[in-house]
């Protein structure tokens, strides 16, 4: 054999060795990261249900010791920033009965308890927590134990006596629909076409509220909607017609700068926000 033929099949021999070794290898790493994902994943998906066994322990353990009454509509209930037509919605709206909570257990489990939270056409239905920054109960459950359901809290610059021009409620919108993870029902025709549900009642231990939905929308992630006070008139009365424009439904509800605002907000998906605005149209002082 020629020496040239000798050295061209050897060199093939080698670059096929060469090339199957490097087969094995990236055989090798693929394997290595498929398992990888497949055990995080695996990980991810045992993590997720055992927060959803946690967070529905401290549900039903919060039902067990808390009673959410309906209170009739009095003529001793405070009626706030009421409008002079008397065909307007709000005076419908106002006849429904607000909620009382009475918080001894519920402040005796967790101090940070400031409010109970309940709203129409959803399984939201939560005692509310406040801390001094707005990430903690991101990853902490009602008992303060760790879990990344979190829990419904307020924004710790809002003040739940003193309200702010816009209070904010946040919580996690989770896929079993615990925490805000129902808010999203308000985009079915089902919820709209029922006009109880364009109420949120907000209980605390010093008083209970009603509030008229005025806007409900989903949004890409910003942080206008979240702003809580308003330098000028003006500003508020621009943010009013704005969170209002945005609306997904016509709810015929009058807003303006003497109004109080609630605002509700979750995640929709990666990328976007379920927000829920309503005004305040009754309270009622608890003796």
């Amino acid at each position: 054999m020629r020496k040239d033929k000798k050295e061209f099949y050897t060199k093939t021999r080698v670059g096929r060795k060469k090339l199957r070794k490097k087969r094995r290898i990236y055989g090798l790493i693929i394997c290595f990261i498929a398992i990888t994902l497949l055990s995080y994943s695996g990980f991810q998906i045992w993590k997720w249900n055992l927060d959803n066994k946690k967070t529905s322990k401290q549900e039903k353990e919060i039902k067990d010791v808390v009673k959410v009454e309906e209170v009739p509509a009095s003529d001793e209930d405070t009626l706030v920033n009421s409008p002079q037509d008397k065909n307007n919605d709000y005076w419908n709206y106002i006849k429904l009965p607000l909620i009382n909570v009475n918080f001894d257990e519920l402040l005796a489990k967790n101090s940070d308890t400031v409010a109970f939270l309940k709203v129409n056409g959803t399984n939201i239905n939560y005692p509310v927590v406040q801390s001094n920054d707005n990430s903690y109960y991101l990853t902490h459950s009602y008992d303060k134990s760790k879990n990344d359901a979190g829990w419904v809290f307020l924004d710790y610059r809002n003040d739940i006596n003193n309200l702010s021009q816009n209070t904010i409620i946040y919580a996690h919108g989770r896929w079993d629909t615990t925490m805000f993870g129902s808010l999203k029902n308000v985009f079915k025709n089902d919820w709209y076409n029922k006009t109880d549900n364009y109420v949120v009642h907000l209980s605390t231990p010093s008083y209970n509220s009603l509030w008229q939905v005025f806007s409900v929308y989903s949004i890409p992630t910003e942080t206008y909607y979240l702003t809580s006070n308003f330098g000028t008139t003006e500003s508020f009365q621009t943010f009013l017609n704005t969170i209002e424009g945005r609306s997904k439904w016509n709810f015929n509800a009058e807003v303006n700068t003497n109004d109080k605002i609630l605002t509700l907000s979750t995640c929709y998906n990666d990328k976007e926000k379920v927000v829920l605005h309503a005004k305040l149209i009754k309270t009622q002082t608890k003796s």
